[in-house]
């Protein structure tokens, strides 16, 4: 049964927290109202938030589920399972996996895979290459999120470095195109300097040296320029530095607004300073950066410079990480605690609980033009979140639910909680117990370009 009245709610949506009910009817809101229900005929279940809140479910623009190639890291199953634990019920997953999806062959079976085991709704990027761009143009924007391209070397190598390739790319996509702008060239000068110090025992400490703020800008400022030439609609992932807040503009039309940018909730959260306690455990790429860059983010978010807040979810092995500087991988698991690690920013007046909703809800689906999803409203999808704000937790081994079984939360006290996630109006997760047998489905866009 898929039939809900959700009553005595916080509801928050638009901006706006009101008190009141959503009922849901074949996995569709059919009614949002302020105050007590009118009474509906029919069956529904009836259930009383008694006062929590009630948000869309949160949709992540960024995760690296590993499947297919790299399951001993994570699989669509195990990592989605986690995601509608974090009350995240869609996510657009990353091409460069084994093999790659650079062809669109590729990409629809990972479609298909994702169909048999994904507890929550699902998109996937086709990746760009040097030398795959009629790939590209064959690309169905109405079924597909859009198309990644490495502006610079990540997991995977698949980096495009041509201009020529570039060019082609940001002129003939039909789609939305998806950055990771980090300069190879100037990577490579910083690592080569600090090996010539260090040998093979460069400090992680170093990460933002090597990986630096002039890495970030000379890539992310390439992307900008390519996208204005060929009036490409540009979604720049990541940003990591207050530097390239310049390179962006504040609003939140997005029909108008064609180059947009997102911030991940670990470049919100911690700073260098943190190295010292985590390690290779923060190593993403790019770098966790200065306090004075988090700060700006947050700024940047609350002015509307960034657009989306994301996780780029992207496990590896504990032993994989423990390693030293150069054999350990960058990325680290967040879908679980991603939403509750931006609630904990709101209990220390960072920003708003409604803030939050516009960046992880609303914001991604008007940007990529999701059908139907991202609101609390009727005719919308039921994908819901009721949240507890006042419930004290530790993260612990024993209750993370990767694949990969750590966190780089471990050991941290949130306040809040997700007790309840449905997708497409089907209750998924209820106080630490799943539905297995549901199923998310393919998400689907409306033209952007």
């Amino acid at each position: 049964m898929n039939n809900y009245l959700v009553k005595n709610a916080r509801i928050v949506n638009r901006g706006i927290t009101s008190l009141g009910y959503v009922l849901v009817r074949g996995g569709v809101i059919r009614a949002v109202g302020k105050g007590e229900p009118v009474e509906e005929a029919g069956v529904v279940e009836v259930i009383d938030a008694g006062g929590k809140y009630l948000i869309p479910g949160v949709i992540d623009d960024q995760v690296h589920f590993r499947e297919p190639g790299l399951t001993h890291k994570a699989e669509i199953a195990t990592e989605s399972r986690a995601a509608v634990a974090g009350g995240i019920t869609s996510f657009m997953e990353m091409p460069n996996t084994i093999p790659q999806a650079t062809s669109i062959e590729e990409l629809e079976n990972k479609y298909e895979r994702a169909a048999e085991v994904s507890l929550a709704n699902y998109s996937f990027y086709l990746g760009a290459t040097n030398d795959n761009i009629e790939e590209i143009r064959n690309l169905d924007p109405s079924r597909n999120c859009g198309v990644k391209v490495f502006m610079g070397s990540s997991t995977g190598n698949m980096l495009v470095d041509k201009r020529e390739s570039l060019e082609r790319i940001f002129a003939e996509s039909p789609t939305l195109i998806a950055t990771h702008c980090e300069d190879e060239a100037t990577i490579r000068k910083n690592t080569e300097e600090q090996r010539q110090i260090y040998d093979e025992e460069i400090p992680v400490n170093l990460h933002p040296v090597i990986r630096s703020e002039e890495a970030c800008y000379l890539s992310s400022s390439l992307a900008v320029e390519l996208a204005r030439k060929h009036q490409s609609r540009l979604h720049v992932l990541h940003i990591s530095t207050a530097r390239e807040l310049e390179l962006f503009t504040h609003g939140t039309d997005f029909d108008k607004k064609r180059i947009t940018a997102e911030v991940c909730v670990h470049h919100l959260w911690f700073t260098d300073a943190d190295y010292e306690s985590k390690g290779t455990l923060i190593k993403w790429n790019p770098a966790i950066k200065t306090k004075h860059d988090r700060d700006s983010l947050i700024a940047a978010l609350l002015n509307d410079k960034l657009d989306v807040v994301a996780t780029d979810h992207a496990p590896h092995t504990i032993e994989e990480k423990q390693s030293k500087y150069f054999k350990s991988p960058s990325g680290g698991p967040m879908v679980q605690h991603a939403l509750v690690a931006m609630l904990e920013l709101v209990r220390r007046n960072k920003i708003t609980i409604e803030k939050v909703v516009e960046k992880m809800c609303h914001a991604p689906a008007r940007l990529f033009g999701i059908k139907e999803r991202g609101f609390l409203e009727p005719g919308c999808k039921a994908d819901m979140v009721l949240l507890d704000s006042d419930r004290e937790w530790q993260v612990a081994n024993n209750n993370i639910l990767y694949k990969c079984g750590w966190s780089p939360f471990t050991g941290e006290t949130f306040h809040s909680a997700v007790t309840h996630t449905w997708v497409n109006g089907k209750l998924v997760y209820k106080e630490g117990m799943f539905n297995e047998m549901i199923r998310g489905e393919r998400m689907e866009f409306e033209g952007r370009n």
